[in-house]
């Protein structure tokens, strides 16, 4: 095989390396003795840097055309017509950088933190970047689902094995809530898969016409299944018990890029596939949306633990995202989803941030904590910079995110926007009065001893998170450009079919 084909090679099976590489290194990695700890963190973090190397090359070979790229398709399942298809857009593009961009961050991350079962610990994360992946590029709904489970089993185990004391419940609780979602999706896939005339393309499947009470029964299915995932209200309970007792690197995967799957399922499926029916339920889904952005404010505010306050404020800025893309407009979902990667950098952030701090203290409690700026002041910068981010200062990525939902909002419900703006106050309220008592104040340390400031390790860590918080926010065209084809695809797709059901297309 000489250069020419090795790259025309890479150029048209880009997707499934990008997609399995991990993979790759899993079987590497079984091959260390456990005992080589250092190795295999090593070889861990060097892994997870060049898978996200490699997916730039989905960047810089992306045509932005509006339609689905580096499409590849082979027979898998000849027998039930289920193929192995994939495919990316703009949306999806962002999402499968977001996820090799935050596992070596999360790994490098947990260089100290984990002790115990290195290997096993650095073969779920990496077996569960090829699941997050896989559901970002799967264009079949079987293999969808296929992703989409295989995601479920190695969170289940990096939160049940390496989380807190209340690890076993948690875990459990996050498996049977997801489960549940995901039986009823199943079946909603098999409905569209007779419907479709025996398949499951995506793309075959999106010309297929539902009639308005099969449209309302699937979506429900669909809905409560990516509803979970948001998690959007009052589908959140299982959040702040995985974020709690997860350790640093599965809270950072949890909220960057798991929850994105949710939103990511609802722009994909459950939207363009039944536009009837969305529209019906656009009123409670907003309700919902809004519901989550002030509740989760308020629970936030009184929380005693700094990760169980970041934890639910995700509930709160979630609802932001789906408040964007339930206002059916382009400007509302193009913030909705610009929001949804901006939660990914900022709330990641977020957590490891916590991470650092509790492994130098062995505390996440705020009354056990203050004047940081005193011993950590390059800590206290960073937090305090992820912080605007997070509250949406302008300048920052979080602000064009929520401007952009608000604004879509807007036109279609005032109230609603009216309302979710307050989550934004309040979210302000809450996490400045936070660093006050923790940055500030009289100097507290459960340890009793001066803390050090960040490390180098660390500030490896934080420094191309605050370099795309200040990017996002003061440039965003590039992030916005192309997100825009595929959201006038999807808006026309659901004028189509519902103009189809309308004249009588359904089935």
């Amino acid at each position: 095989m000489n250069f020419i084909t090795f790259i025309n090679f890479i150029n048209d099976h880009i997707l499934t390396l990008v997609t399995f590489f991990p993979l790759v290194a899993v079987m590497v990695l079984l091959l260390i003795p456990r005992e080589e700890t250092k190795a295999l963190f090593g070889l861990g973090f060097f892994f997870s840097f060049l898978e996200f190397v490699l997916s730039l090359h989905l960047y810089f070979h992306f045509k932005n055309t509006g339609s689905f790229e580096f499409i590849e398709i082979a027979p898998w399942i000849p027998v039930w017509n289920i193929q192995y298809l994939m495919g990316i857009d703009g949306v999806s593009l962002w999402l499968i950088l977001l996820t090799t961009l935050l596992t070596p961050l999360a790994i490098l991350a947990s260089r100290t933190s984990i002790t115990n079962r290195v290997k096993e610990f650095l073969v779920s994360v990496l077996i569960l970047e090829t699941g997050m992946i896989g559901v970002f590029c799967a264009l079949d709904l079987f293999l969808f689902y296929v992703f989409w489970e295989v995601m479920l089993v190695p969170m289940y185990f990096i939160i049940g094995v390496w989380g807190g004391q209340r690890r076993i419940y948690a875990a459990i609780k996050f498996f049977i809530y997801t489960m549940a979602g995901s039986v009823l999706m199943l079946i909603a896939i098999l409905y569209l898969y007779f419907k479709a005339g025996n398949t499951f393309n995506l793309m075959e499947i999106y010309d297929t016409k539902l009639a308005l009470p099969a449209q309302m029964w699937v979506f429900a299915a669909f809905a409560l299944a990516f509803a979970i995932k948001v998690p959007l209200f009052p589908f959140h309970t299982w959040l702040p018990d995985a974020h709690v007792e997860a350790p640093t690197a599965g809270s950072v995967i949890l909220a960057g890029v798991l929850l994105k799957m949710g939103t990511y399922g609802f722009f994909r499926f459950a939207m363009p596939l039944f536009p009837e029916a969305l529209v019906i339920f656009q009123p409670y889904l907003i309700a919902l949306a809004v519901i989550g952005i002030v509740y989760g404010a308020l629970v936030a505010m009184v929380q005693p633990d700094i990760k169980k306050l970041v934890a639910y404020s995700s509930v709160s800025h979630m609802g932001v995202v789906m408040l964007g893309l339930f206002s059916l407009n382009k400007t509302g979902i193009e913030g909705g989803l610009y929001q949804m990667i901006n939660h990914g950098i900022s709330t990641g952030a977020l957590f490891l941030l916590i991470g650092v701090l509790y492994e130098r203290t062995h505390s996440r409690l705020i009354v056990d904590h203050g004047g940081l700026t005193k011993m950590m002041p390059w800590y206290a910068t960073v937090f305090l910079i992820v912080t605007f981010s997070s509250i949406g200062l302008p300048l920052t990525n979080g602000f064009v995110g929520e401007f952009l939902s608000l604004a879509g909002t807007f036109q279609v419900i005032r109230w609603a926007a009216i309302v979710g703006t307050s989550g934004v106050v309040l979210s302000a309220v809450y996490m400045l009065w936070m660093v006050e008592r923790v940055m500030f104040g009289e100097i507290k340390n459960p340890t009793g001893h001066s803390l050090p400031d960040l490390k180098t390790r660390e500030i490896f860590i934080f420094l191309p998170l605050i370099v795309l918080i200040f990017w996002m926010g003061i440039y965003p065209k590039p992030f916005l450009d192309k997100m825009s084809r595929p959201i006038d695809q999807m808006l026309i797709q659901m004028q189509s079919s519902s103009m189809t059901s309308e004249t009588g297309g359904g089935k």
